[in-house]
């Protein structure tokens, strides 16, 4: 009878351990999910300060730069479809054309020395590169957290309690091909 009590014990204890570990896992599975979820409602908080900073931007530029309607067009889109961007991949989308918007103005700037030397669009523009230097800040911890979290749920054996909670692939945030040439500089 002992040896029956011994074995049963092994048993239980066996069974209880498997139980926390699987335990264990799901809720890992949880948090790292969340954290997706945190790091990309970051980003987006970031996007949305800049969404809001950018006519600011854009009046203050528009005296100078009476000629350009091009550029402000492009931000104007760019705005626009940030607004109706629903899913993640649609803002990223919708971010990637701001950012590249944001580029031509600044480069189109320079041929304004006047409007380089407004105090508002010095700020302004200072203000706004501080946000993208956050916002790639941030990106990179979504897409740390993204490549993580797709990682475990492909592992044995977190890929079976992941199936069991239909956990999917998650996208990273990627660049625009065209972010991805070089950049020419000309000196004159």
């Amino acid at each position: 009878m002992g040896l029956t009590i011994l074995v049963a014990l092994v048993v239980i204890l066996a069974v209880v351990g498997i139980f926390v570990y699987l335990i264990t896992i799901y809720n890992s599975l949880v948090r790292l999910k969340n954290d997706i979820d945190k790091a990309w409602a970051n980003i987006d908080v970031l996007l949305k300060q800049r969404h809001d900073e950018l006519p600011k931007l854009i009046e203050t530029c528009k005296g100078y730069m009476q000629y350009e309607q091009k550029t402000f067009q492009l931000i104007t889109e760019a705005r626009t479809a940030f607004m109706k961007a629903g899913s993640v991949g649609e803002k990223a989308q919708a971010d990637n054309m701001i950012s590249g918007a944001l580029k031509s103005l600044f480069a189109v700037a320079e041929n304004y020395p006047e409007l380089k030397a407004n105090n508002n669009f010095m700020q302004l523009q200072k203000r706004i590169s501080e946000l993208e230097e956050k916002i790639a800040d941030r990106r990179e911890f979504f897409n740390d957290d993204v490549n993580t979290y797709n990682i475990r749920i492909q592992q044995l054996p977190d890929v079976f309690i992941a199936h069991l909670m239909s956990l999917q692939r998650k996208d990273l945030f990627k660049v625009e091909e065209e972010d991805r040439r070089d950049v020419e500089v000309k000196l004159t």
